[in-house]
């Protein structure tokens, strides 16, 4: 008894193969190991991640990734169960950046759902898994395949336990809701109408009455929260890409308040975005039209898009990008170092920019890598520019899923004369693709705008007809609705009544399966029912209420019952079925029914009762035996269907004899049948070399129903190779491969060749063998040689099968050429020439090292040298040496020329004491002596010397930041133990390091040295060694290591006057400069009353001084400041006071009052400026009727209240307050009028009155005058000018003019007027402040004016300012002014 399942994939197993079945560790793997052991780091293959199982919608795309290992790399392939696959519908990639191997298939349709498998294959075993793919029908389709479901399960006898099982599974259902994601009610919302079904599909939703009742709520809710913030929202695009490589979506809406703010977001993440277009997202609007774009696309901009206003959300739009493809992936690239590398690849659609990858690294535009784009936007170019050894690797290109990669591989350059210098870079560049990329490119750019217009004149047509059909319906459905409700009400009616007569009962369920018949009847596409619903609300459906339990509660014993039911078996014909199911009981017997008809034992038919087990076995099955099968027990069943197949397939005969190679010779005929037998129709297809072969004029098949032939008419050798025949019906597909040869002569050997040994006695050469034998083997080699100069070519006969030829009878220096065939059985191949080879080449040796004097004495010199790296390809037989005496031009011989030296070392005897010798030596080979070598130094003919000892009194001289001078005495000679010095050595050695240095390459022959390029402040241990033929002496060092700097000096301030108190304004720049000197470099530090100065401070710092500079000087800036200058020696402070004031504010209102009788109390809101200004202070003046003029009453208050004496009654006082600082006056806070009435006496007094005569109001203004002219000045360059003058005058206006320009408003020159003091200070007189100056002071009672010169002189010319002032004390003006004594000149 055979169990038969279904039918499997069956591969012929190889002669000495086995089938060892394993498992991985993925669940749902099978492997399969072909041999016993595996060697040593092989394995077999393997999934480490499988394709999963797709349910999608018809239409998308369908991809399957299987991530495979295994030793050797395996070979994937996928399959399809049932079905061919077919190559343009279904894509086979491998993605290199993620490694994995991947089956898309593009717009996948409804006939392509099936289960897949793919193979993973080595030498060494397989491994195979399976993945299912659901489609999910929309549209129509989908409406008529549901109501056909629904009848067959109508018309499907269920008994009722059945039924309540169904039942209760499809409520079990219903109650597992899915989420449904965000994204798809966002998308839906902002979209037509015309596009709900394909948003449908993208997200698997079949509930189309559910999701548009939900959607018109969604959008009521919507809509409300859009009115507060949006007047009007319209003309919504969604976004789409251009041909420029951009991308953009608009809308058109008008905001309540022009100042929302609006908010861009992709995938949930606010993303930045400016009204300028040319950036990554940009924002144009023009009216209230608003445009979105993204510029230069790439693969990571794909994304749900979302516009907000104010947090509300406005529009939402879904960026995909289309599939890109690479048309010529990059190219593995070889170059040499220092030469730039190129790697060009052409997309399958314009791509603004795509994403490289150096060494798993992101590359980007710079000095190293340059990165361009054509401008069709189709090929893209990178550049390693001048590439190094580091720069090797894998560079990858990726756009999205697809990627290529390729190798850098970088020679490097081992020229030995370039070995540790710096090599130039190179002008010349490897890779790039060149003019055929162009070519493919410019041929992608012309198919993509015949796809691009196809596109537009379909979707314009599809427009037209959509627009066209909706009319059509829109009145079909108008007219067919009062027929339908008519048709309904009679159908209901006619059916009550024959319920009522045949007096049936039906139950609940099967009204509610009516009631769904008579809804698929009724049901019309999703486009009208979204109509409908927008336009009619939805009709609750009636439930009907059921009246008493569905079954009795009472418990019945279920009695025998099916533990394990049938299962579907596919069998193929002509072999044995087997159909089993499992019972509760053993005692029940079985009753086996087919298409409902019972059936018993018979020859071909088996029915076995094994204990609880029941097996109906079908013997020798044939397509009548295919149906259903159903075995019944105890009133209890199971069914299961048999599936007889019959599946292509060949005698095994026939199979093993068209396996045999088929040998012919070229220009024959040659013929492959093979018989078959199978279920028709059956698909027969011939292959050779894995390409499909069709009729031609050297192809012809014949087929027929039970064998196909195939000719091949005149045959060529290139058709040799694998012959396989494919045949496929319904049932499943088999292959046979056969080996075809055809015979033909050898092609030319290969070359060029190379030379083994080329000398004055023969040449010996190798080739390589033809790139095609003709099928037959290599049996000999025919060559022919030709001597340069001659005409004829001797035959040199065959000389076997090895690619090598020695030729001794050659003449020394004579060139030749040779002719070379290849021979075979099946002829002669076409001879190859060499190129012209030279016997014996002459090659003379390169020149030896430079000879080193080994040692001297009065009788020999002993020289040494090396071979030289050029022997000229042989080896060497000598050396000539040869000496020259100094001041002669004559080279003479130290060996014989017969005699070469055979060592690299010899001792020249015949020398004279006394003189002085250079030498030089030259090597010889077969071909002679080579070039000399350089010579060697000059060496004096006498016993060595002995060498000098140390130096005396060795001491620095003189020392900087980076120098270093020294002195010493030579050292004393004594004969016999040292002699006398010829030069000096000055070595270094910094105190980190333990490796002395030589400053001078040379010996020095002064006693003294100056050390250049030191570092500032470094430590160094510093020696001084004497020289001379005898060697180098003992060193003399410090005992102590040197500092690189000048000599110590103290910290001291060099400026001879230096300003200890400064009053600025606020707002003005303040500048403090300290000049000093100090040895080593110091320290420096500002202090403000202690502490280190505010960031706002800016101190500048040289070796001899230090600037400290306040920008903008406000209040808070007042204080002293110190500068502490430090080294290691000691160090010096000094400080400045700065006071940062201006001009005071007045003070409040001024109030009197009277408390004794003849004072009054003056009393007034202190100035706002009285706590910033520890230094303001207040002045009282005073006028009564009688004087008429103002006097100071009190002076340096610093209180707010004053009490006046002397106030006579029956006169009127009024009182100013003014605030008073180091800037000045502010303006007078004034009072009330104060007045004390006289009170008349208690004595009676005689009165009279007293009348005096009108009086006219005096006058106090006088013209202008000047008191005191302005003198000439001449002022240093950077030094402070101050002008003054003396006006009188009232009022008194003036004005500063400078070449008759005038300077009031002039903020470089600082003008005042007080008492009658007219001063302008020049703060930094610089060349351009030469010239006339002029003070005009005008009223309307006169105009005067005074004049003088400035001339700037030499910053070292020092000059003496004066003031004449014979009016005001100098000391008063001082304290009146802005300035200190030092503007004055007065220190």
């Amino acid at each position: 008894m055979f169990k038969i399942r279904r039918a499997k994939e069956v591969e012929p197993t190889a002669p000495g193969q086995v089938k060892i079945k394993k498992r991985s560790k993925v669940a749902g793997v099978m492997i399969t190991q072909y041999v016993e052991e595996l060697p040593e780091s092989m394995t077999t293959p393997d999934f480490t991640q499988k394709p999963i199982a797709l349910t999608i919608q018809e239409g998308k795309l369908a991809i399957f990734r299987a991530v495979v290992t295994g030793n050797p790399t395996p070979t994937v392939t996928w399959v399809r169960n049932d079905g061919e696959m077919d190559e343009e519908r279904n894509i086979t990639v491998f993605d290199a950046t993620a490694g994995d191997y991947q089956l898309q298939m593009p717009d996948v349709a409804a006939d392509q759902a099936d289960t897949y498998k793919c193979f993973a294959r080595n030498e060494y075993g397989k491994a195979v898994v399976t993945a299912a793919l659901n489609i999910i029908e929309v549209g129509f389709k989908k409406s008529k395949a549901m109501q056909q479901s629904r009848t067959a399960v109508r018309e499907t006898p269920q008994d009722f336990k059945k039924a309540l099982k169904i039942k209760v599974d499809m409520e079990a259902k219903e109650e597992k809701k899915t989420e449904i994601d965000e994204r798809f009610w966002e998308l839906l919302m902002s979209a037509d109408k015309k596009d709900y079904e394909t948003i449908y599909a993208q997200y698997g939703i079949t509930d189309y009455r559910g999701m548009l009742h939900k959607l018109s709520e969604r959008k009521i809710e919507r809509e409300q929260e859009q009115s507060k913030v949006v007047e009007r929202l319209c003309n919504l695009k969604p976004i789409e890409l251009k041909a420029d490589g951009d991308a953009e979506f608009e809308l058109e809406m008008s905001l309540k308040d022009p100042k929302s703010k609006i908010f861009l977001f992709k995938d949930g993440i606010m993303i930045p975005f400016e009204l300028d277009t040319e950036i990554k997202h940009g924002l144009k609007q023009v009216g209230k039209k608003f445009v979105f774009s993204i510029n230069g696309v790439d693969p990571d901009d794909a994304g749900l898009y979302q516009v907000e206003v104010d947090g509300v959300k406005i529009f939402s739009t879904d960026f995909k990008l289309p599939p890109v493809e690479f048309l010529v992936k990059i190219q593995d690239v070889k170059a040499e170092e220092r030469e730039d590398a190129v790697f060009d690849c052409v997309l399958s659609q314009p791509l603004k920019k795509l994403k490289w990858m150096g060494k798993s690294n992101p590359l980007e535009q710079g000095e190293k890598y340059d990165i361009t784009v054509s401008e069709d936007m189709l090929i893209h170019s990178l550049v390693v520019k001048d590439c190094l050894v580091v720069d090797k690797g894998i560079y990858a290109a990726v756009t999205g899923q697809a990627s290529c990669n390729a190798w850098l591989i970088v020679e490097a350059d081992n020229d030995p004369k370039t070995k540790g210098k710096k090599k130039a870079c190179k002008t010349t560049r490897a890779g790039g693709g060149g003019e055929e990329l162009l070519k493919i490119a410019e041929e992608q750019q012309a198919k993509n705008q015949i796809e691009r217009e196809k596109l537009i004149a379909k979707a314009r047509a599809e427009a037209a007809a959509a627009e066209a059909e909706a009319k059509a319906k829109a009145e079909a459905v108008k007219a067919a609705k009062p027929k339908a409700k008519a048709a309904t009400k009679t159908k209901k009616k006619t059916d009550k009544k024959a319920a009522v007569e045949d007096g049936a009962e039906k139950t609940e369920e099967e009204e509610e399966e009516k009631d769904e018949k008579e809804d698929v009847e009724g049901e019309v596409p999703a486009e009208e029912v979204a109509d409908a619903e927008e336009e009619e609300p939805a009709q609750e459906k009636r439930k009907r209420v059921r009246e008493g339990p569905l079954v009795p509660d009472t418990v019945i014993d279920p009695g025998v019952y099916f533990t394990g039911g049938l299962s579907d078996v596919t069998a193929i014909i002509g072999t044995d079925a087997e159909l089993v199911c499992r019972l509760s009981s053993e005692d029940c017997d079985g009753v086996w029914y087919k298409d409902g008809n019972e059936i018993t034992a018979t020859e071909d038919i088996c029915i076995v009762k094994d204990g609880t087990y029941r097996k109906l076995i079908i013997k020798n099955c044939k397509e009548d035996d295919a149906g259903k099968y159903r075995c019944e027990a105890d009133g209890r069943k199971t069914e299961a269907a048999l599936s007889v197949e019959d599946p292509p397939r060949i005698n095994p005969d026939d199979l093993t004899e068209f396996r045999k190679p088929v040998t012919i010779k070229v220009g024959k005929d040659a013929t492959f049948k093979l018989s078959f037998v199978g279920r028709e129709p059956m698909k027969v297809q011939w292959y050779s070399e894995g390409e499909e072969l069709f009729e031609d004029t050297h192809i012809r098949t014949e087929k027929s129903s039970s064998h196909s032939c195939l000719v091949l008419t005149r045959c060529q050798r290139k058709i040799t190779g694998e012959i396989k025949i494919r045949i496929k019906n319904e049932c499943g597909t088999i292959e046979a491969i056969t080996q075809f040869v055809v015979l033909e002569r050898p092609t030319p050997p290969l070359g060029p060749v190379d030379i083994i040994e080329s000398s004055s006695t023969c040449i010996e050469f190798k080739w390589r063998t033809p790139k095609d034998n003709g099928g037959s083997p290599i049996t000999d080699y025919i060559l022919e040689r030709q001597q340069l100069g001659r005409n004829s070519w001797k035959k040199l006969g065959k000389i076997g099968p090895e690619p090598k030829y020695r030729d001794a009878d050659v003449d020394h220096g004579r060139k030749y050429c040779y002719h070379i065939r290849a021979e075979t059985d099946e002829g002669i191949s076409e001879m190859m020439e060499t190129d012209d080879i030279q016997a014996g080449t002459k090659a003379y040796p390169g020149s030896p090292s430079q000879p080193k004097v080994e040692s001297a004495f009065k009788d020999c010199i002993n020289l040494a040298w090396s071979a030289p790296a050029n022997t000229g390809g042989t080896n060497l037989l000598g050396y000539n040496l040869e000496k020259r005496k100094n001041g002669s031009n004559l080279w003479g011989h130290v060996n014989p020329p017969n005699e070469p030296i055979t060592e690299k070392k010899y001792a020249v005897k015949d020398v004279v004491e006394g003189f002085e010798y250079e030498f030089r030596v030259s090597a010889i080979n077969i071909s002679g002596a080579g070039k000399p070598s350089l010579p060697s130094a000059f060496v004096f003919v006498r016993d060595p010397k002995k060498p000098p000892g140390k130096v005396i009194d060795l001491k620095v001289t003189d020392s900087t930041y980076s120098t270093l001078s020294l002195g010493w005495t030579k050292p004393t000679e004594e004969e016999g133990v040292q002699d006398e010095a010829k030069g000096y050595f000055v070595e270094l050695r910094p105190a980190e390091n333990l490796e002395w240095g030589r400053c001078n390459s040379n010996p020095i022959i002064m006693s003294s040295f100056t050390i250049m390029g030191l570092k500032s402040m470094a430590m160094y241990w510093v020696r001084v060694l004497a020289t001379n033929d005898g060697g180098d002496g003992e060193p003399q060092e410090f005992n102590n290591y040197i500092i690189a700097m000048p000599p110590p000096v103290r910290p001291q301030f060099t400026d001879k006057k230096m300003n200890t108190f400064m009053v600025m304004k606020a707002g003005n720049s303040a500048r403090v400069n300290f000049n000093f000197q100090a040895s080593p470099i110091p320290a420096i530090k500002w202090l403000k009353d202690g502490n280190p100065v505010g960031k706002h401070v800016t101190v500048s710092n040289t070796d001899t001084s230090s600037q400290m500079m306040i920008a903008a000087a406000e209040r808070h800036d007042t204080g002293i400041y110190t500068i502490i200058v430090k080294n290691l020696v000691g160090q010096e402070t000094s400080s400045v006071e700065i006071r940062v004031t201006d001009e005071p504010k007045p003070p409040g209102p001024v109030e009197l009052e009277e408390t004794v009788p003849g004072t009054v109390t003056v009393s007034w809101t202190p100035s706002p400026d009285e706590k910033k200004d520890d230094r303001l202070h207040y002045i009282v003046t005073k006028r009564d009727s009688v004087k008429r003029s103002w006097q100071t009453v009190a002076d340096h208050l610093f209180n707010n209240k004053i009490t006046v004496i002397n106030i006579m009654p029956g006169r009127q006082y009024k009182f100013r307050v003014y605030a008073r600082n180091d800037m000045g006056l502010s303006k007078p806070s004034e009072s009330t009028i104060w007045e004390v009435k006289r009170i008349k006496g208690r004595f009676n007094k005689k009165t009279f009155s007293l009348t005096l005569p009108a009086t006219n109001n005096c006058s106090f203004e006088t013209p202008p005058s000047f008191s005191v002219p302005l003198k000439m000045h001449k002022s240093p360059e950077s030094y402070e000018c101050y002008m003054s003058c003396a006006v009188t005058g009232n009022p008194k206006p003036h004005t500063w003019y400078r070449n008759s320009i005038s300077l009031n408003t002039n903020t470089n020159y600082y003008i005042t007027n007080t008492c009658g003091v007219c001063s302008m200070v020049i703060l930094k007189v610089g060349p351009k402040d030469t010239g006339d100056y002029a003070v005009i002071a005008e009223n309307p009672l006169g105009r005067v004016d005074c004049s003088t010169k400035l001339v700037v002189e030499g910053k070292n010319t020092r000059i003496c300012i004066c003031y004449i002032l014979n009016f005001t004390p100098l000391a008063t003006c001082l304290n009146n002014s802005l300035f200190s004594p030092s503007f004055f000149g007065l220190g």
